[in-house]
């Protein structure tokens, strides 16, 4: 059997029997590359040299949860805990109230929207947002399954249809990878190929707010476990601690723009927050290990993911993957286009990450589509959606573990049940449906 399909097939398996991510990965990467003939020291060497392909992720993870910490030092979080209990009124009235429930799950859904495009930060935003309002989520019997799917959906739609931010970055990858494997592309019709799959997510949106995860859920009031001191819960904010906060966001959003560096970019905002005064220097030590701590997870497993990945695609097993299908496919258009999404599923949920994933399938997809007959249009709505598919629902993808790290503040939410697996069911179905009659019709 192919030794891709075995590794991540074991690797989710293991993830869903609560098996530590990261062991999970590492097993998975030993079977397949065992199984795809490099053998047991093979293996090894591949996937420590795949190691370091995440290790700019990881750091620029570690910077960011050291800005947001800090960032907490000027009483935002505080603030925005001050403005959700405004919006949700008092405690006994919570439970009875929709309204306020709604406007929650708005303002975390457009921030996390405006995280891929018009303010392209990623997951930065979770550590800031997210642990805060904890206890108000709590107060209002809020299943954080529906919250961990909204910001899911905010972290991977956005790019996946608007050509802006994140966006423009994912969109160039697709068309400029079609380009090189042969077939001409262009820029302005990925928005077009983008519809229908985008589409399909938002109603999977809706059926998990709305519908699987409407009914109120209990959790304990605890104390956050990211916490520099037991004065964290009683910083007060002014004027001019929130205008500094808002400078360090600026200036963290203006230099990753123009540097395309998430670690320079936290490493200013640390900048100004010190020396603005809100976070003494002798502090930043302190704040640094904090940061790490809170974001260790997602380095951790983005780290792992990248030596996975490696060994995955040194096995080969991934072009015979695709070129087996392909044998028992026919001249079916239909089924291809199902058997292209589903590969690019199998491959992305290994991965982790659709942005790596696009240079891989595209080489193999590319050919067949053109041999099939499938239009340019059709071609980009393919490699967009098997690439874009397994970012929701996969262990190691940053959609996923960046949602985990900010609803986990308090020990209260599991990655894998609580986030990939809701994500997964109610983003990827629907993905893989609307997918396949883009590729259809277009």
């Amino acid at each position: 059997m192919n030794a891709v399909v075995i590794a991540v097939l074991l690797m989710i398996i293991l993830s869903l029997l609560r098996v530590h991510v990261v062991i999970a990965l590492i097993i998975g990467a030993l079977t397949g590359g065992i199984l795809g003939g490099l053998g047991f020291n093979g293996t090894i060497d591949v996937f420590t040299e795949g190691l370091g392909h995440s290790a700019n992720i990881a750091l620029s993870y570690a910077v960011l949860g050291a800005f947001a910490v800090a960032l907490s030092k000027t009483g935002l979080p505080q603030l925005l805990v001050d403005f959700s209990i405004k919006i949700v009124g008092k405690k006994e009235e919570i439970r009875s109230k929709t309204l306020p429930k709604v406007l929650i799950f708005l303002i975390i859904f457009f921030i996390s929207g405006m995280s891929q495009n018009l303010v392209p930060i990623h997951i930065a935003f979770i550590p800031i947002l997210i642990p805060p309002i904890l206890q108000v989520l709590n107060e209002m019997a809020v299943d954080r399954r529906a919250v961990a799917s909204i910001m899911t959906f905010g972290l991977q739609a956005p790019y996946m249809l608007l050509p802006f931010g994140f966006g423009a970055i994912f969109h160039g990858i697709v068309v400029d990878n079609m380009e090189a494997n042969g077939m001409t592309a262009s820029l302005s019709d990925m928005p077009y190929a983008m519809l229908l799959p985008t589409i399909g997510m938002f109603l999977g949106l809706i059926v998990a707010v709305f519908i699987t995860y409407r009914k109120p859920r209990l959790y304990k009031q605890k104390p956050l476990e990211a916490k520099i001191n037991d004065e964290a819960e009683t910083i007060t904010y002014s004027v001019y601690s929130l205008i500094s906060a808002a400078t360090a966001i600026l200036a963290t959003v203006i230099v990753q723009i123009s540097s395309d560096s998430m670690v320079i970019a936290g490493v200013a905002g640390l900048i100004v927050l010190v020396f603005s005064g809100s976070v003494r220097f002798k502090e930043s030590d302190a704040l640094l290990t904090e940061g790490m701590k809170m974001m260790a997870f997602i380095g951790f497993v983005m780290i792992a993911a990248s030596g996975f990945a490696e060994v995955m695609r040194a096995t080969g097993d991934v072009e015979q993957l695709v070129q087996s299908s392909a044998a028992w496919m026919g001249d079916s258009k239909s089924l291809a286009a199902i058997m292209m999404i589903l590969i690019g599923l199998l491959i992305t949920m290994g991965i982790g990450s659709s942005f790596a994933t696009v240079p891989i399938i595209a080489a193999l997809f590319v050919p067949m589509c053109a041999a099939m007959g499938f239009s340019p249009l059709a071609t980009l709505s393919l490699i967009g959606t098997a690439g874009a598919i397994g970012d929701a629902g996969a262990p190691a993808s940053d959609s996923t573990l960046g949602p985990t790290a900010g609803l986990n503040a308090d020990g209260q939410h599991n990655h894998i049940w609580d986030t990939c697996v809701p994500t997964f069911i109610h983003f990827n179905i629907p993905l893989i449906i609307f997918g396949w009659i883009a590729a259809v019709t277009l």
